[in-house]
């Protein structure tokens, strides 16, 4: 299940209450619980194909604080647009990125990538930063990160309360270059943690979302 799980296994009990469910909105506020629902990522597969672009500039070469683009959709986004585009070169939003621009491009170079919610609260951007080697800054009350059963967000990600988006510069420019660096050093360590491959291999995606599943049947009762 997708982005409408939560609202269609409410048409039947027994879905919501015993089934697992695999859910890219994993939002506590509609309904998930962590201990039987397992939290997927949203990637994008453009065109049906994976991209093999993986990688982007060392640390030590990201002149950029943060970047976004994205459609002005969801609760969110339009306060993040409020308060950062076109207001600040070292933090770029957009909700139309401009010809002159490459969105990966971007996230290739910038220290940060922006990852807010839209109509759900998961987005396919935090897969792409992770895949750019970007440390995702996570705008979205009540999600429930995937595979957080295993893998430390802290150590490579930002989860910052939406309120907090007024002082997102002050925020990212106040952590030491030493905290970024590790940061980043663990996003390019688990990035294969969310990566499709054919034929899967150990620790991939898919190995994840199974290892999810796994432990969430421990916690079932067979009836």
């Amino acid at each position: 299940m997708v982005g409408q799980g939560p609202v269609v296994s409410k048409a039947h009990p027994n879905l919501e209450r015993k089934a697992i469910r695999l859910l890219c909105n994993a939002n506590l506020s509609e309904g998930y619980v962590p201990i039987k629902d397992a939290s997927l990522p949203e990637i994008n597969l453009i065109g049906g194909i994976f991209s093999s672009k993986l990688g982007g500039k060392p640390a030590n070469q990201r002149t950029r604080l943060a970047f976004f683009a994205g459609g002005d959709h969801g609760p969110v986004r339009p306060i993040l647009f409020k308060y950062w585009e076109g207001k600040d070169d070292d933090i770029l939003v957009f909700k139309k990125l401009p010809k002159k621009y490459s969105y990966h491009d971007l996230m290739k170079s910038s220290k940060y990538c922006i990852c807010p919610g839209g109509y759900e609260v998961n987005s396919p951007r935090i897969v792409e930063a992770i895949y750019n080697e970007c440390v995702p800054v996570i705008l979205a009350d009540g999600f429930v990160l995937p595979f957080s059963d295993v893998l430390d967000w802290n150590a490579f990600s930002l989860h910052l309360p939406e309120k907090d988006i007024p002082n997102l510069k002050l925020i990212l420019s106040e952590i030491p270059n030493n905290r970024y660096e590790e940061m980043h050093a663990n996003v390019k360590q688990i990035q294969r943690h969310f990566l499709l491959t054919d034929p899967s291999k150990r620790y991939d995606a898919l190995h994840m979302i199974l290892h999810s599943i796994w432990l969430r049947r421990l916690n079932m009762k067979l009836h």
